[in-house]
């Protein structure tokens, strides 16, 4: 059901009757504009329907992850879990409208897809969501517009009677007239003809009863210090008293809150101790518009004293938004870097990248070691050209203060970048770990990754044994600072090296650290585990265990579009892994398949050292007359990105925007996966990649 009204309509009301009166298993979700990130949405949904039907808590943490695995992972996931659900149920999700990204209303299809009969997802929005035009052709939506809940005279009547206000039936079709039934309207006029104490004739205004009218009569009566307190705390989303008084710089917002509350303006309180609030949406608005108006030389000043609080008070993201609405960029970009890597370790690479577009190259010519870290999330989410032009802009800067992400300097910071990047070769990548290693002190949260750059760069020169050292030191510390994608890499570096002696225990053990990690920390469609997943595979085929290697290979193979030349070595090493895996399992296509992806890395960072005799040699053994072109060819990682969106209901022009490609390319790309899937629809491709792993699961 949809619920589809502007501000003021009594959508809030509604939902919250319905789950009082609801006998289904029932939970409510109010969003606000930091939810508008694809796995947070995922997240809200996944824990409202395990609250309600006592679901497996495991369903929410599988929802975390990041880029497409939101859509290709977790929303068919959990569209899966509600369509299994044992019990029917209701989850009532308010203030949809805030949601606008297009991941996020990706995502939200194919969960809405997932509700099977018996059970509801009921959405409040300002205005249409964009599934609502395709559940209305479908005619599997009940629609509530602002028609079907604007009041009538006999609403009006009502409104008036609960103010203490008579109201006789003419007043009462001419006040409804007026609003429109408009619902905030018409308790506004009730609430202006109280205090006026001269009835409905003192409500007057123009030939239509419009909102800033109202509101503005709303504080006609308050003292001067009571709107100055309404205008300065409309900056914020959610308060409370502690938050107002900083934001005022003075005590007493306690007290003010309490007469806010008991005076009926527009406060709704957010818990039942009465701690947390939030006005009224289209108040709100008024209010804003009311402090640029009367004092708009106070707003950036507010924005940084709710920063300051919301940093003090260990709400680090909350600080960054207000920050983001004002000129302060130094702590904008200061904030950002501190949690730029966390905030995507948790999945949110959507918010990374808000952040870090909001901020802007101005950023980045002011404060280079920010552009090391757009650099960074460039890399370790496979975004290889991003990453190639931000290293190329960062070789003519020049920046002497201590950078603001902890590590030692941006000569370090920069030097880590080109290391992993490998642009120069191993010889050049070793050089520059090297140096970060002489510039990061012991302490340093970033020795971690100067170590761990310097056992790649060891390995590709052919010296395993110090790059295992090297590896097994960073593994250490990045366990210490709390580094899981490190850890997990490291630990796959030398499960691989252990490996290749035919250490096979060593190696086992090894790999069941890491694969813990993935698992705890839902790391598995993140590029530095894509090396764990593959090491399983062929951990698991030398056991002679071919059920638990399809499953571990089918996971990598899933994953490996995140690894990119943007970290070469880390791309070849993993497709090396998977190659011989299928070639051992006699699946010589998908192995030929692989070796032409490292083929394409290749053209751009030919130069990887002894990577390239790995590569010759598997190259002889898999090209050999006497192997045919056994199986079917894999998705390729183009195919692989594109997939996910063959769940939701966008046309092949929209999917083609959303993954920056012409319609062609996506035409080839749909048929290419029919094809390989040997399906012919859509539907029959998602019901394929569910069977076989590649989405869901």
């Amino acid at each position: 059901m949809a619920v589809t009204a502007p501000s003021g309509y009594g959508k809030s009301s509604l939902l919250a009757q319905w789950a009082a009166s609801e006998d289904r298993a029932v939970a409510y979700v109010t969003l606000d504009r930091f939810d508008d990130d694809a796995v947070t949405l995922l997240t809200l949904l996944a824990s409202a329907f395990v609250q309600a039907t006592g679901a497996d808590p495991a369903l929410i943490t599988n929802m975390h992850g990041h880029g497409a695995s939101a859509l290709g992972r977790a929303a068919p996931r959990l569209a899966m879990a509600l369509r299994t659900s044992p019990v029917d149920f209701v989850i009532l999700v308010d203030d949809l409208h805030v949601i606008s990204s297009p991941g996020c209303q990706d995502v939200l299809g194919v969960v809405l897809g997932g509700v099977p009969p018996g059970s509801q997802i009921v959405t409040a929005s300002r205005h249409e969501h964009s599934d609502l035009a395709r559940l209305r052709a479908d005619g599997t939506v009940l629609e509530i517009s602002a028609e079907s809940l604007a009041l009538d005279a006999s609403g009006a009547v009502q409104i008036f009677t609960q103010a203490q206000v008579p109201l006789s039936a003419d007043l009462a079709a001419d006040i409804t007239e007026r609003t429109e039934g408009w619902p905030v309207g018409l308790y506004l006029a009730a609430l202006i003809a109280r205090d006026s104490h001269g009835g409905v004739a003192a409500v007057s205004g123009d030939d239509r009863y419009i909102s800033d009218y109202l509101y503005r009569e709303s504080m006609a009566t308050l003292s001067d210090d009571a709107q100055h307190f309404l205008r300065c705390t409309a900056v914020l989303e959610q308060f409370s008293a502690g938050l107002c008084d900083a934001l005022l710089g003075e005590a007493g917002s306690q007290a003010r809150l309490r007469e806010m509350e008991a005076s009926n303006v527009f406060l709704i309180a957010l818990d039942r101790r009465r701690e947390w609030f939030r006005y009224h949406p289209l108040f709100r608005e008024f209010l804003l518009s009311e402090l640029r108006r009367v004092n708009p030389e106070l707003i950036d000043g507010l924005h940084l004293r709710a920063a300051e609080w919301y940093e003090a008070n260990g709400s680090a993201a909350n600080a960054i938004e207000h920050l983001l609405q004002t000129p302060a960029r130094e702590q904008s970009v200061r904030l950002v870097s501190e949690l730029a890597l966390p905030t995507y370790q948790a999945g949110q690479l959507d918010t990374v990248q808000r952040w870090i577009t909001k901020l802007g190259g101005s950023a980045i010519e002011s404060h280079p070691p920010f552009g090391v870290l757009a650099g960074w999330i460039a890399v370790i989410s496979g975004q290889a050209s991003a990453a190639e032009r931000l290293a190329a802009t960062l070789e003519a800067a020049s920046f002497d203060s201590a950078p603001f992400d902890g590590s030692a300097s941006f000569e370090s910071d920069r030097a880590m970048l080109r290391s992993v990047m490998c642009a120069a070769g191993p010889e050049r990548a070793l050089a520059d770990a090297r140096l970060a290693l002489d510039l990061e002190p012991v302490w340093s949260t970033w020795r971690d990754r100067a170590l761990s750059l310097a056992g790649e760069a060891e390995l590709l020169l052919g010296d395993a044994d110090t790059a295992d050292r090297h590896f097994a030191e960073a593994s250490e510390l990045a366990t210490s600072v709390g580094n899981s994608d490190g850890q997990v890499l490291c630990d796959s570096e030398r499960a691989i090296i252990a490996m290749d002696r035919g250490l096979w225990a060593e190696a086992d053990a090894l790999l069941a650290s890491a694969l813990r990690t993935v698992d705890e920390q839902h790391l598995e469609d993140y590029a530095t585990a894509v090396l764990a997943l593959a090491g399983a595979a062929r951990l698991t085929l030398h056991r002679g265990d071919l059920k638990a290697a399809q499953r571990d290979l089918t996971r990598a193979m899933r994953a490996r579009p995140v690894c990119t030349w943007a970290f070469p070595a880390l791309a070849i090493r993993v497709r090396l892994q998977l190659a011989q895996a299928h070639f051992a399992l006699g699946d010589h296509a998908t192995a030929r398949h692989l070796m032409r992806e490292i083929d394409d890395i290749l053209l751009h960072r030919p130069e990887l050292g002894t990577l390239l005799d790995d590569i010759a040699a598997l190259q002889s053994i898999i090209s050999s007359p006497t192997t045919g072109a056994v199986g079917a060819s894999p998705l390729s990682p183009a195919e692989l990105r594109l997939l996910p969106y063959l769940q939701t209901h966008l046309t092949v022009p929209e999917i083609g925007a959303r993954l920056f490609v012409s319609r062609n390319t996506v035409s080839t790309e749909v048929g290419s996966i029919y094809r390989k899937l040997g399906v012919s629809s859509r539907a029959e491709a998602v019901e394929r990649a569910m069977a076989i792993g590649l989405l869901g699961g």
